[in-house]
């Protein structure tokens, strides 16, 4: 009877052992990559639109100068 509970508790121990590095191990080190890729995104998309807002603070500054004759282009309706 003691050789099977010895071949018993090797069997449970392998099967942890699977269980562990086979499944948790990986599905910890897929989680902990996706969210640091997630953070990654955010952050560019943070940075673009703060880098946007720059822009069109520069942008409306200078428009809110009167605008040049030459920016406008004459016309004349062909029918």
């Amino acid at each position: 009877m003691n050789i099977f509970k010895i071949i018993f508790e090797l069997f449970i121990l392998y099967i942890l052992y699977k269980v562990i590095f086979d499944f948790i191990i990986p599905v910890y080190q897929a989680t902990r990559q996706m969210k640091q890729k997630m953070n990654d995104m955010q952050n560019r998309m943070n940075s673009r639109q703060q880098q946007g807002q720059d822009h069109r603070t520069t942008h409306t500054s200078t428009s809110v100068n009167k605008p040049n004759r030459t920016d406008y282009i004459d016309f004349e309706e062909i029918k």
